[in-house]
């Protein structure tokens, strides 16, 4: 048999690589999907513990507590309204992949437990996720994401918001806004309903039951951690932490950009964008902004809100009944946030407005990014890297000349506790170093300060985890300057 040429050998192993790829990227999705629809049940073994410890108390204790078995009443309540929302987000969101592709055919079998997705919450307590803890700072989610490690999607906001694909960028392709889709799943039907009792009835040929994936309740963690960031984005119950995040970004931007024209904004990308409000802020103070995600758990939660939303107020969620701890009343514990505060295809953003999807490293190392931006806003966001001089090296190389760098947050490494995993990077840089290595890449820094704020806190807990957050703005120098 005579062997193929070497060239038809490469584009067959390429076409492979590729297909093996995308087989694991929809088994990370498959399993993402998953620990939404497992919620419910996940949420309902947490109240069926509460009982259970419940009914080991003597009579006379069990009468001092005697409106608990209410208050597991209302918990599933809760739980039942949460579910709603996430079924019905999960209608709306189509996915980038094809989902029908069989990741056995792809030879990948062997991958039982897909990558998971750390950066979800990986600024929130553990004490916030639920699970009471010593370590004020220990994030809730303790397993980095190799997901989406390629240039991935722009999910777009739809023509109603305006918005278009991503901004000077090839590297991957935009989603806009379509029919939504419907979904069910048999792990939700009996605990998915509105208050009403209203049940979705239609669902994806993709999400066929035999294709889920019983997931470990880490995932299942990450979609509590998802509620309640949408808290903080999109809540009024937010607006506090809002304003000490993401106020003193945009007054910097809205007074280093005084003179912005309709005809030529200027253009700001805000990697780690998460559920996309500091973009949307963004773009209404005139930038063409973009936001980039690499969390498929925040990109389908924000393509949702961005794009499906009909009204302010529209949806009501339960973001606190999942933690015990610290509570003041079980009023507090139980009490609804409607969202979102605002209605986002009416909140006045300019044209051109974006969410694309992909690793930033991946995405932003591409030739077609250099010198695109005249301003990068990080907020929350460096401490994400595996090498946060990465970071600053791709950040310096994506502005133009004269471009600034505005930064938000604190140093919580996410990946430096990676006990066990020889092979996980981690580079964890003091505050000093991060501006000595910007230094190095043609940063000045023209402000700094410290700024005090909370990550995702429940505003009424008696535990309320701190950040003296880093705040700078910092310009790149014109190519002669820097080379002096």
């Amino acid at each position: 048999m005579m062997k193929p040429p070497q060239g038809e050998e490469e584009d067959e192993e390429r076409l492979r690589q590729r297909k093996l790829e995308e087989a694991l990227e929809v088994k990370s999705l498959r399993r993402i999907i998953s620990a939404y629809l497992n919620y419910p049940e996940a949420a309902e073994e947490d109240v069926k513990r509460y009982e259970r410890s419940y009914r080991k108390l003597s009579s006379s204790h069990k009468a001092l507590l005697s409106h608990y078995p209410l208050k597991f009443q209302s918990l599933r309540r809760c739980i039942s309204v949460n579910s709603f929302f996430i079924i019905n987000m999960l209608q709306a969101f189509e996915p980038p992949l094809d989902m029908s592709n069989d990741v056995d055919d792809c030879g990948c079998s062997h991958f039982e437990q897909p990558p998971n997705d750390m950066n979800v919450c990986s600024h929130e307590s553990a004490a916030a996720s639920g699970t009471c803890c010593s370590k004020p700072d220990e994030a809730c989610c303790g397993e980095p994401s190799n997901m989406m490690s390629k240039p991935a999607d722009c999910l777009t906001a739809n023509e109603e918001v305006h918005t278009e694909g991503c901004l000077g960028s090839d590297t991957g392709s935009c989603l806009q806004g379509r029919e939504n889709y419907k979904m069910t799943s048999e792990c939700c039907r009996n605990h998915v309903s509105d208050s009403n009792g209203n049940v979705p009835s239609s669902h994806h040929d993709w999400l066929d039951p035999s294709l889920q994936l019983r997931v470990p309740m880490v995932d299942v963690d990450k979609v509590r951690c998802i509620i309640r960031n949408i808290v903080r984005d999109w809540a009024a119950e937010g607006q506090r932490e809002r304003d000490q995040c993401y106020k003193p970004i945009l007054e910097e931007l809205n007074s280093l950009f005084p003179d912005r024209s309709n005809k030529s904004p200027p253009t700001c990308l805000v990697p780690g964008a998460g559920l996309g409000r500091l973009a949307l802020e963004i773009s209404c103070l005139g930038f063409v902004s973009q936001g980039n995600e690499f969390s498929y758990y925040m990109m389908i939660c924000s393509s949702f809100i961005l794009n499906q939303t009909g009204t302010a107020g529209e949806w009501t969620i339960y973001p606190w009944i999942h933690s015990n701890c610290n509570s003041l009343s079980d009023s507090d514990q139980l009490r609804p946030v409607s969202i979102p505060d605002i209605h986002p295809a009416s909140a006045g953003i300019t044209e051109g407005f974006s969410m694309c999807g992909g690793d930033f490293v991946e995405v932003y190392s591409d030739p077609s990014q250099v010198g695109v931006w005249d301003a990068v806003v990080t907020c929350f966001f460096i401490d994400t890297a595996h090498n946060i001089v990465e970071y600053i090296e791709i950040i310096s190389r994506i502005l133009k000349d004269g471009g600034v760098w505005i930064n938000l947050g604190p140093l919580l490494y996410h990946f430096a506790d990676m006990y066990g995993q020889e092979d996980e990077m981690s580079i964890e840089l003091s505050l000093e170093d991060v501006k000595r290595v910007a230094l190095n890449y043609g940063f000045e820094v023209e402000k700094e300060s410290t700024i005090e704020t909370t990550y995702t806190s429940n505003p009424r807990a008696m535990m309320q985890n701190r950040y003296f957050a880093a705040f700078w703005t910092m310009r790149k120098k014109s190519v002669e300057k820097h080379s002096t």
